[in-house]
């Protein structure tokens, strides 16, 4: 009976994300490769991958040097989206451009996530005093207007894409970091926890073993989000002239220059960069709603994002569950 009953807690320790419930870790590679909605986005966004990274492979343009002979010009012959008021090709220009916007999109992204995993993890594993104080630093964080903040500190310095990357990442991980450490006082309470407690293991090896795992599933699907929030952050501050500066380029700033000369007829200078800009963050967030869908199973409690909004940027994520 003494036997029985260590296997039982064994299993149970070990089999930490099976017993977990199916919860946010229901997200299998299976199911994701099976969900239509997330193929389509998937698709949408390898299809852009490859037009901006590969496409200046195949497609030579001249974005150096400006060219007054071939100022605004309309689609045709040798360039098929036209040109802008430089005489630089439009199509090349959409590739550059969408490079820094992936770029900044995939980094944001993945570090936001990362490091709210990480604290939220840590936070939640903690407990007590040591997690009402680190969450008290995230709700600080989740006052901090973005779109203000990047205004000041474009005054005060040249914005560049790494200062971009850094600003959004410390702005969006502490979101991910109070779903994380939600998701982990849940899982405390679970049979898999307790018997690991009850085994005589570590918070550092319940953390990394048992609650890591578990949140990953949430953590996949915030960074979907992510990534189309970061891309529709830059274009924002782009099109607002607080982003880098030339010869900077990303959607955002193709659509300013397009915006300034639409009402001169030249549409092609709007349209593409306008169409790329939707198709890739509508792109990210059917990938992330779809995730969102398999992860909850079916079950009430789905995870929800409201967004608080300053203007046109998304200045905080707050996330709650619904039961």
């Amino acid at each position: 009976m003494a036997a029985t009953s260590a296997t039982s807690l064994e299993e149970a320790a070990e089999g930490g994300v099976a017993q977990g419930g199916r919860g946010p870790s229901g997200l299998t590679l299976r199911a994701f490769l099976r969900n239509r909605r997330t193929m389509s986005g998937v698709g949408i966004v390898v299809a852009l991958c490859l037009f901006c990274f590969a496409g200046p492979l195949f497609y030579h343009a001249n974005l150096v040097s400006v060219n007054l002979n071939l100022i605004n010009e309309p689609p045709g012959p040798g360039h098929p989206l036209g040109t802008d008021e430089f005489g630089f090709d439009i199509l090349a220009r959409l590739m550059q451009g969408g490079q820094s916007s992936l770029e900044l999109g995939f980094a944001v992204g993945i570090l936001g996530t990362v490091l709210g995993l990480l604290y939220g993890a840590i936070s939640g594993v903690i407990g007590g005093f040591g997690d009402a104080i680190l969450m008290r630093i995230v709700d600080s964080l989740l006052a901090v207007p973005t779109l203000l903040l990047l205004i000041i500190v474009s005054s005060m310095f040249s914005l560049n894409l790494f200062v971009i990357i850094v600003i959004l990442s410390v702005l969006s991980w502490p979101a991910v970091a109070r779903l994380v450490r939600g998701q982990v006082l849940t899982l405390r309470t679970r049979e898999f926890a307790q018997a690991a407690t009850a085994m005589g293991a570590s918070k550092r090896w319940i953390l990394i073993k048992h609650m890591v795992p578990n949140t990953f599933g949430i953590c996949v699907v915030t960074s979907a989000f992510g990534v189309a929030d970061s891309i529709y952050a830059l274009s924002v501050l782009s099109f607002l002239g607080i982003g880098p500066p030339p010869p900077f380029a990303d959607w955002g700033t193709l659509l300013t220059n397009g915006v300034n000369n639409l009402f001169n007829g030249y549409w092609w200078q709007v349209y593409p960069p306008m169409i790329t800009l939707i198709l890739v963050v509508l792109a990210f967030r059917q990938i992330g709603d779809a995730m969102n869908d398999i992860a909850s199973g079916g079950q009430t409690g789905r995870i929800y994002a409201r967004r608080r909004r300053l203007g046109f940027l998304s200045v905080g994520t707050r996330f709650e569950t619904q039961g």
